[in-house]
């Protein structure tokens, strides 16, 4: 088996260059980078990841901690957002367990037995006890879609205030006055964002808030059924629903058509994330695109930049929502006595 020096000697250069090369290190040209390479390649030199962690203090390992179900569709357009990141890194990645709910647990502890650079987190409230624990510590920290920032700890999320607020706009263009909506949790970030862009959209629609169009859920298909079920009950039901995900909005549309009506005849539905299966659905799902595999693929660039450079600032990014527009919403459907 080839060694780092057989590998140095057939690339006509030092053990120490070679190591940088590995190792990813800047201060190495071009053309030498190449033929260290081609070294490599052609001795089939690999190597030992013990050894470079001596070299260099690192683990090379992310950490990633997803505290909502794998069930979610989010979830595995985030992981591969994340794993297409990682590929030319040099970096592998550990899947997280944590128990959230043991008040004598400590994640920085369960992280530095593990001997992770950095980590990355998706699904935790600002409010958790290990929001603090993060920002007071030394780990690289990335958290998408929770806004908090610290020395080491950066935060990626999507602008959901315009995201919901362009699909109340959209379904004023096509008519509709009685937009209700589905939220989240109220009291998470996120859903506290989109809500205001929810009641931020009306306002500049010139439609007053009303609390009966008003409906929460935890994302989900069934929770969109629940809500949309409350809302048909309604003695004025809503001729259009904004919610909150898009398997929630596909969980509405299911309602509605349990009730013998029609989606977009008698009820738009605007949904949000854009997943694979948005498009796919019937009718397809007017969405937020809210891009989650480039929010995966920057929250993985940002966090080595962090790992490599203690003296790289951590980043707060907001990306750009749009609204992909497709079959599940129309104009209004104009009642017999608007069209006498």
């Amino acid at each position: 088996m080839a060694s780092i020096h057989d590998v140095a000697k057939e690339a006509g250069v030092s053990v120490a260059t070679v190591s940088k090369v590995i190792n990813h290190y800047p201060d190495v040209s071009d053309k030498t980078r190449k033929k260290v390479k081609s070294a490599i390649e052609l001795l089939r030199y690999r190597p030992n990841a013990i050894a470079r962690g001596l070299v260099t203090g690192r683990s090379w390992t992310v950490g990633v901690l997803i505290n909502i179900p794998f069930t979610n569709p989010y979830v595995a357009e985030l992981l591969e957002g994340i794993k297409t990141a990682l590929e030319n890194s040099g970096y592998d990645l550990m899947r997280l367990s944590a128990r959230l709910n043991d008040e004598s647990y400590s994640f920085i502890d369960h992280c530095e037995s593990r001997n992770l650079d950095g980590v990355v987190i998706f699904g935790v409230e600002r409010d958790h006890r290990i929001i603090g624990e993060l920002i007071r510590s030394d780990i690289p920290t990335m958290f998408v879609d929770t806004d908090v920032m610290g020395n080491r700890v950066g935060n990626i999320t999507s602008d959901n205030v315009n995201g919901v607020h362009m699909a109340v706009s959209h379904l004023y263009g096509l008519g509709h006055r009685d937009i209700a909506y589905i939220a989240g949790t109220l009291g998470h970030t996120v859903a506290e964002r989109r809500l205001q862009g929810y009641k931020q959209g009306l306002a500049d629609c010139s439609i007053e808030y009303r609390d009966k169009y008003l409906e929460v859920c935890d994302y989900s298909f069934e929770g969109g059924m629940v809500a949309m079920r409350k809302l048909l009950h309604l003695q004025s039901p809503p001729t259009a629903v904004v919610c909150t995900s898009d398997m929630a909005a596909m969980g509405a549309i299911h309602e509605i058509e349990a009730w013998g009506f029609s989606v977009p005849g008698d009820v738009s539905v605007v949904g949000f994330d854009n997943i694979f299966e948005a498009k796919v659905f019937k009718p397809s799902l007017t969405t937020v695109n809210q891009n989650i595999h480039n929010i995966g693929a920057r929250s993985i660039e940002h966090l080595i930049s962090m790992i490599e450079n203690p003296e790289y600032s951590p980043p707060e990014i907001m990306e750009p929502a749009s609204l992909v527009i497709r079959q599940s919403t129309g104009k209004v459907k104009v009642s017999e006595d608007q069209s006498r």
